[in-house]
């Protein structure tokens, strides 16, 4: 079994740690130890989007040179590791050099339910969770890596669990990066429709893949419906396998 390297975007080092940590703890108890590199920064999606094109060579480059030599690297933010299979080859296109190690290391590169269940072959992890889940299909999980039934087989396999279907699970919470603060009032609109989605489905917690989501949709919630959580997938995870221990 490969020994993976963990990549922890800016967002969950800065806003939400729990979700690295979730997912160190569901790599261990698979019994991998995983790789951390002390010195990663940002991928460099943010400078990208931002039209930086200098500053974002920077990041990818530097992301190159340090997990190129890694057997898999494993993160839990689909937006960013679309950002490395997608954008790194447009983004070094004009240097060869970098343009070939950004293809060698783009196949190894994955998002966390997507290493479970694809590379891993592992859809139960153990733990238990006595309640309903929904699951939200965050944009570039789902249109950029192809990636909806891994978290969900994920869900289904914890003991007690009853996976719900929600109205709208495909459609946009709002964020977008940029477009929630360029365009607030469209974003507050989406994420509301969320969030009543979400509650209409009669969900115990709702789930997703990408911590730009969570904080879109988790900041609503926080605001407008106290009571309703949302939960980055390895959180979910971590938290089960805990329960199921007690």
């Amino acid at each position: 079994m490969s020994k993976p390297s963990l990549f922890i975007p800016c967002m969950v080092d800065l806003f939400l740690p729990e979700i690295g940590e979730a997912c160190l703890e569901v790599l261990r108890k698979l019994d991998l130890d995983p790789v951390y590199h002390p010195e990663q920064t940002c991928c460099g999606q943010p400078a990208i989007h931002a039209g930086y094109v200098a500053k974002a060579k920077e990041s990818a480059k530097h992301f190159i040179e340090l997990f190129e030599e890694d057997e898999a690297v494993v993160c839990p933010s689909g937006s960013c590791v679309c950002t490395v299979k997608d954008r790194y080859p447009e983004l070094l296109h004009d240097e060869p050099e970098w343009l070939r190690r950004a293809e060698a290391l783009a196949p190894r590169v994955y998002e966390f339910s997507q290493y479970l269940v694809d590379v891993l072959e592992i859809e139960d992890v153990g733990g238990t969770f006595e309640g309903k889940v929904a699951y939200h299909e965050s944009c570039r999980v789902l249109r950029g890596l192809g990636v909806s039934e891994q978290p969900k087989k994920l869900i289904q396999a914890v003991q007690g669990g009853e996976l719900v279907t929600m109205q709208g699970a495909e459609v946009c919470c709002g964020f977008g990066g940029e477009f929630s603060t360029n365009y607030p009032e469209i974003s507050e609109a989406l994420v509301s429709e969320k969030a009543a989605n979400y509650i209409a489905s009669g969900a115990d917690v709702l789930v997703a893949c990408d911590p730009g989501c969570l904080i879109n949709i988790g900041g609503y919630l926080h605001r407008h419906h106290p009571g309703k959580e949302a939960v980055h997938i390895a959180s979910f995870l971590a938290e089960a396998i805990q329960d199921g221990n007690r």
